[in-house]
């Protein structure tokens, strides 16, 4: 795993980025995992700030049995989610993928109840990391 932080889990990997991204989200889909939404954040730059920058997307991956059974313990828990999944260009042909890890995400809303949960998702989170790594 790669720098993670202490609200994440990360690898680098040594792919081109469209092919990270493309490997993320196969990697996610194998784990129950459907991306709800995608923010290309260095296109996103370019067009509202004229700002060039590496390449950075962000994927909003969802899965909707875990989320449904968390919002029935927690109704305003829609605030937390999706799990959001970063790719980025590390430089130098390496990529980085990176998930906030749901124990932090789930643990601000200091409810016992979404622990199995947020320990079950952080699991299937992780063996999506960790077969992008070995892939790489």
């Amino acid at each position: 795993m790669a720098n993670p932080t202490p609200y994440s889990l990360a690898v680098q990997l040594n792919k081109s980025f469209n092919a990270t991204v493309e490997a993320a989200r196969a990697a996610l889909a194998a784990e129950g995992f459907g991306v709800l939404m995608e923010a290309d954040l260095q296109a996103t730059f370019l067009k509202k700030l004229g700002a060039e920058s590496s390449s950075y997307v962000i994927l909003g991956a969802c899965s909707p049995r875990d989320a449904f059974e968390a919002l029935s313990l927690e109704p305003n828990l829609g605030l937390l989610l999706p799990c959001n999944v970063i790719v980025r260009d590390a430089g130098n042909g390496a990529t980085v993928v990176a998930a906030l890890d749901p124990l932090a995400q789930l643990g601000l809303a200091d409810n016992e109840a979404l622990l199995p949960a947020a320990t079950a998702i952080r699991e299937r989170i992780a063996r999506a990391l960790e077969a992008l790594e070995k892939s790489s």
